[in-house]
């Protein structure tokens, strides 16, 4: 029987911000910004259609209830997996027939032996496997089923979710899941709405001319909000044009100081973008962004 999820007050306000438009949505970022999240509770919000998010300790996932059973995505943690899978519980008896991980990295794929073990299977890009095999951890499952090339559909019970791959951004595995039945997004750390990208600034993981790619083609999708794989539970689609509108700006002035002989030392408190200043972490973490870039520039990657 499915039981009625609480909203957050903190869901509710950003639920408000959706429902204004682009620019009034924009003008109040700010106070989105000041919105607590509850890293230590685990929260789980209806979105419709039967897509539910389910966020614990700063990680987001989603999870679809169809007629014959679960669609389950990114397990984070064997300890937040089974809050996880106690929370579907709660929603539906059915049984979770599908895992699908987002990418590889280990902040989001620990913990899925406990849906193995409930008769899941395990989806993931082929491109994520070399990682899974190189550094394996006794704490991620291996996938089941892989797939090569830019799309592939998990169909169960009438409802499909869509698996896009855009080539190496954020590692080179990473998939945009696409949710048709609520027209949304799940986009795993690519963008971390209204704030400075990397939540240590360190973003040595991911491809700068290829992320900023990966961005327009996202942008270019069908799609009325993004669920990210941190943050809100709901963002608009402003949200990826301004992180990329970010990096495309950071990048031109890191190149800039380049250019001029500014010291290592001295790029990043060089530099001063104004239009993007009321982004969460903005001084602390762009002068480590910009050092990213920085090396680059230097090496080319």
């Amino acid at each position: 029987m499915v039981q009625l999820m609480k909203i957050t007050a903190s869901a509710l306000l950003l639920t408000f911000l959706l429902s204004a438009s682009p620019t009034d949505a924009q003008e109040q970022g700010q106070a989105t910004l000041r919105v607590p999240l509850n890293f230590g509770s685990a929260t789980t919000v209806h979105l419709g259609s039967g897509v539910y998010t389910f966020t614990r300790q700063g990680a987001r996932n989603i999870f679809i209830v169809t007629d014959d059973g679960v669609i389950a995505t990114d397990p984070i943690s064997p300890e937040t997996a089974e809050v996880y899978m106690a929370e579907i519980r709660k929603v539906t008896d059915k049984p979770v027939k599908y895992l699908v991980y987002s990418h590889q990295h280990w902040d989001h794929v620990r913990g899925g032996q406990i849906f193995k073990d409930a008769g899941a299977s395990v989806v993931s890009h082929q491109a994520c496997i070399q990682y899974f095999h190189r550094d394996p951890n006794p704490e991620v499952v291996n996938p089941d089923i892989t797939f090569e090339g830019p799309r592939y559909d998990v169909t169960l019970g009438g409802k499909t979710l869509e698996l896009h791959h855009f080539g190496r951004n954020h590692g080179d595995c990473l998939v945009v899941m696409r949710i048709p039945e609520i027209n949304a997004i799940f986009l795993v750390d690519l963008v971390t709405p209204y704030g400075v990208s990397g939540g240590s600034g360190l973003i040595n993981d991911f491809y700068p001319t290829d992320w900023i790619r990966s961005l327009k083609q996202i942008e270019a999708m069908d799609f009325d909000y993004m669920i990210g794989g941190h943050g809100p539970p709901k963002a608009p689609p402003w949200a990826i044009t301004e992180r990329r509108e970010y990096l495309e700006a950071l990048m031109a002035a890191v190149k800039a100081e380049l250019d001029k002989g500014t010291p290592a030392a001295e790029t990043g408190a060089a530099i001063n973008l104004p239009k993007f200043q009321h982004l969460r972490n903005y001084k602390r973490l762009m002068p480590l962004n910009a050092e990213r870039f920085r090396t680059f520039y230097i090496l080319g990657w």
